[in-house]
């Protein structure tokens, strides 16, 4: 048995209890003093202080003076949920020179104070802290896992986010591969001609960026790739890799408009991007070691179904996306907008096409979902264009249908204001009341709005127009087939979900996977760019040492117990985590289980159906459970008691 087990060996441990306030979110409901009271009865508790903010610096150094002054050996913080500060008080033990893992921690905001009032919160919390006290009674110091990391990043997304991923590990030193299914470079943001609200042209991002790409030796680039095969673990995943013609109609647009433009590979050609390398003739497979892999898989803007808005049925009724496109490749000269040859006197746009959708209100897709989120780029980008069109065509007038406004991040704001300079004519609805599209019979206007408009208290508007633009929201990417080769989770809003919006705002579950870009959210160009920035940093930090230390908190098997029955390997829930291998016992040539604790998981589930509990997991034993059960039921420590 290693040095890491073996808790009902341990020595007499010193225990010390530190109760957080939480600034009344714990305190509202839970009388913290009387909780340090009570453990303060519980055998092997040395002291018990409490804190209004135990995450503080002042609150950690509560307990890190405790530790340098030998006071206590074993520390118990009761406070908010483990996955928000259960790092930070592991660093504070480390800062004291202890080991992180003679810690343990006890949630009384969301498994107390939020459910529980009164006195029943105060009891329930002290039992809590006495059973994790009980528990930390019996911790002993524990090894985190080294394990070797190959420096080399594996990107799949050659948007910008995934382009800028590389470039910034490339630049620190690390090999990066980028993997793009389609053969061009340049993601949705080389479906625009320039971003919001600063005007730069695409080309000149795009041809900036792909290029410092390209040009760097330590950044390999395939396209028409896509991840077949995926195993391993952090420092050491594995990637098989196909790479053949594209098939199907998904790129045939742009394709052709290569076709067209009569420029080469390495070139930037509007609403395609950058091809940097030839089409494969034919399937060949690659694969690929890495140390990290991260996902900047970009999402899809929303197609409006059949008849939404009148999409598909009037040739009038436009996305945002498709209108950029028209006004880019057939610039109007005039005064007025002209949209396939024809004057475009007076416009409408539509907000929230694709987002914010209610249940109930809003028709679900063919997959049975909704867009309950808010796309959160669309509102800019429409009064962007609102913009651009009444200042270079001010004899077209504009009317913007909306439901609420929201321009969020620098210079955004400044577009509502210039919009309403610019007289662009708003008109507010109501979710459930969306504008009605109809052909507008014998009027010089093709088409007809009509819509109640709440900032005219109700009252009904009909509004005969010339083009209807729909701002299109985005939707998470596709990557069913991915997602099942992780095992990577999704959120509610099926785009990938993070560990922790604040905390680990750029991570995946499984160590070593990352985020960039808008595969986690609805981000602009600016924020794509920050989350693969966060990205490289997280990558560069696995791989520059090359290894990577994880939580021992693992299945070991004790092998004098060990039968061999196989139970175990049946019943683990990670691929790999757990095998049977060969070995001679006594002269007899058995088969004994092995944990690679790499892949290991931590779940239990080997412990719960070893017949011979030969297995236990670190830090979290058998008898370390039992005491914490022992200590819930007993009512030694209680006032009265």
């Amino acid at each position: 048995m290693s040095e890491n087990q073996n808790p009902e060996t341990s020595p007499s441990s010193k225990v010390g209890v530190y109760v957080c306030y939480c600034g009344g979110n714990i305190s509202d409901q839970v009388d913290v003093e009387k909780v340090c009271a009570q453990v303060s009865k519980v055998q092997g508790v040395v002291v018990a202080r409490s804190n209004m903010f135990m995450c503080s610096d002042p609150g950690q150094e509560l307990i890190i003076e405790d530790l340098k002054n030998g006071v206590v050996d074993r520390v118990v913080v009761a406070s908010c949920s483990p996955s928000l500060h259960e790092t930070t008080f592991r660093q504070a033990l480390v800062r004291a020179g202890v080991n992180p893992y003679v810690y343990e921690h006890a949630n009384l905001r969301e498994q107390v104070s939020w459910v529980h009032h009164g006195e029943e919160a105060t009891e329930k919390a002290t039992r809590l802290v006495a059973a994790a006290a009980a528990k930390a009674r019996m911790l002993n110091p524990l090894k985190p896992i080294r394990v070797e990391a190959k420096p080399h990043a594996v990107i799949i997304g050659g948007g910008v986010s995934g382009l800028k991923t590389a470039l910034e590990l490339a630049e620190r030193g690390i090999a990066a591969t980028i993997l793009e299914k389609s053969p061009f470079l340049g993601g949705q943001v080389a479906n625009l001609d320039t971003l919001a609200p600063t005007g730069e042209p695409v080309a000149e991002v795009l041809t900036e960026l792909i290029g410092a790409v390209l040009r760097h030796p330590a950044i390999t680039v395939h396209t028409c790739a896509q991840v077949e095969g995926f195993e391993g673990y952090v420092g050491n995943f594995k990637l098989t890799v196909g790479k053949a013609p594209p098939a199907g109609s998904e790129f045939d647009d742009r394709l052709e408009r290569a076709g067209r433009s009569g420029k080469g590979l390495g070139e930037y050609i509007p609403f395609a991007g950058v091809m940097p390398t030839a089409i494969p003739a034919a399937r060949k497979e690659v694969v690929l070691e890495a140390g990290v892999v991260v996902l900047a898989t970009g999402f899809r803007t929303y197609q409006p179904r059949q008849g939404e808005y009148g999409y598909g049925e009037f040739p009038e009724v436009v996305t945002l996306s498709q209108f950029i496109r028209g006004m880019a490749e057939n610039p109007s000269p005039g005064d007025t907008l002209m949209w396939q040859g024809r004057p475009i006197k007076r416009l409408a746009m539509i907000h929230c096409v694709g987002s914010r959708q209610i249940p109930g209100v809003h028709e679900e897709s063919e997959g049975g979902y909704l867009n309950e989120y808010c796309s959160r780029t669309c509102c800019g980008a429409m009064l962007y264009a609102a913009n651009r069109i009444r200042e270079s065509h001010p004899k077209t007038h504009i009317l913007d249908f909306y439901r609420d406004i929201r321009t969020y991040g620098r210079g955004q704001e400044e577009l509502y204001t210039q919009a309403a300079k610019n007289r662009v004519l708003f008109f507010r609805f109501e979710a459930g009341e969306e504008p009605h599209i109809s052909k507008n019979a014998g009027g010089t206007h093709p088409l007809l709005v009509k819509v109640r408009d709440v900032l005219t208290f109700g009252e009904e508007i009909e509004a005969p127009v010339d083009l209807v633009v729909l701002a299109v929201g985005q939707e998470a990417t596709n990557i069913a087939d991915l997602v099942e080769k992780m095992k990577i989770p999704l959120g509610a809003d099926r785009f990938l979900q993070e560990v922790h919006p604040k905390l680990r705002p750029v991570e995946l579950p499984p160590a070593g996977m990352l985020l960039a870009g808008n595969c986690q959210a609805p981000f602009d160009v600016g924020e794509s760019c920050s989350t693969a920035s966060s990205a490289a940093v997280k990558a560069s930090a696995i791989l520059v040492r090359g290894y990577v230390e994880l939580d021992p908190f693992v299945a070991e098997v004790d092998l004098s117990k060990c039968q061999g029955t196989g139970a175990c390997v049946e019943a683990c829930l990670a691929d790999g985590a757990l095998t049977m291998v060969d070995m001679e016992v006594d002269g007899q040539k058995v088969q004994r289980a092995k944990v690679n604790p790499a892949l290991c998981l931590g779940c239990g589930a080997c412990v719960a159906v070893c017949p011979a509990n030969a297995i236990n997991i670190q830090g979290w034993t058998l008898k370390q459970y039992e005491a914490m059960v022992d200590m819930i039921v007993s009512d030694d420590y209680l006032e009265g008691a």
